[in-house]
């Protein structure tokens, strides 16, 4: 049998006359695009430029709300109650959809500490998952394969993708290694391709420790700022297609 999984990069992180990111050559391998919404990076015209060429390649569209946290680009812990967590992502996904030909989003995939943080924090996950429904309750939720946020969003009758990492090591406890720590992202090409394979391929990934972890993932994130993320992503495609896996939009998956 096939297997299948979406390919993700996280995208339109730019802002006003500054650029980040290799967009335009990255939005060719994947299948579907975090887009960024102004709280930690992004701007409307970068909202509208990345839509539009998302459109364009037939990449399914998805919103990256953050907290508001444009300094520290959404990487910083903030502790906002339930009610300003829900009113910030309608906000983001509400501009996001507004730039969309259809008015509609495939997905939503909270960015940064706000993504990390709901991991654990159990109110923060169903203040997202509450929002998500709110807004539309056929949109996608993107979040961290085998946490106890996925049975959340499932309890709240939302369709859910379980994400893992290409570029990003895990700790035991199957959480994202701190970028602040030793080997939290990956940078060789060839490590990055033959450890996705096994993680698709057999449901497994090695942790930063080197223990086997058992994961089962719907998408594949890269990040599009990692240096090499071009030459990553189409390794990545082409060493993934090699194994007669298919890549397409979470859409048709979940």
């Amino acid at each position: 049998m096939t297997i299948k999984i979406d390919f993700n990069a996280d995208m339109g992180e730019s802002f006003g006359p500054y650029k980040l990111g290799f967009d335009e050559e990255l939005i060719k391998y994947i299948s579907s695009a975090n887009i960024a919404c102004g709280f930690h990076a992004g701007d409307p015209t970068w909202m509208r430029r990345t839509v539009n060429m998302a459109e364009a390649h037939g990449v399914g569209i998805g919103a990256q709300p953050s907290f508001p946290d444009l300094g520290g680009f959404g990487r910083r812990k903030m502790f906002l109650s339930p009610e300003e967590v829900r009113n910030d992502l309608t906000y983001q996904i509400g501009a996001l959809t507004a730039f969309t030909e259809k008015k509609a989003l495939q997905h939503v995939k909270p960015h940064g500490a706000l993504y990390n943080m709901a991991v654990e924090d159990e109110t923060l996950a169903r203040a997202i998952c509450q929002a998500v429904k709110d807004i539309d309750p056929n949109l996608i939720l993107v979040v961290l394969a085998g946490s106890k946020w996925v049975e959340i969003a499932k309890s709240f009758g939302l369709r859910v993708a379980r994400e893992a990492f290409a570029d990003r090591t895990l700790t035991n406890k199957g959480t994202l290694t701190p970028r602040s720590e030793p080997g939290a992202v990956l940078h060789d090409i060839n490590e990055v391709v033959k450890r996705s394979i096994r993680l698709v391929t057999e449901g497994k990934v090695k942790t930063v420790t080197g223990e086997d972890l058992d994961i089962e993932a719907d998408s594949l994130c890269l990040h599009g700022d990692t240096p090499g993320a071009i030459e990553m992503a189409q390794a990545l495609k082409s060493g993934l297609e090699a194994q007669d896996v298919d890549i397409i939009p979470i859409a048709n998956l979940v």
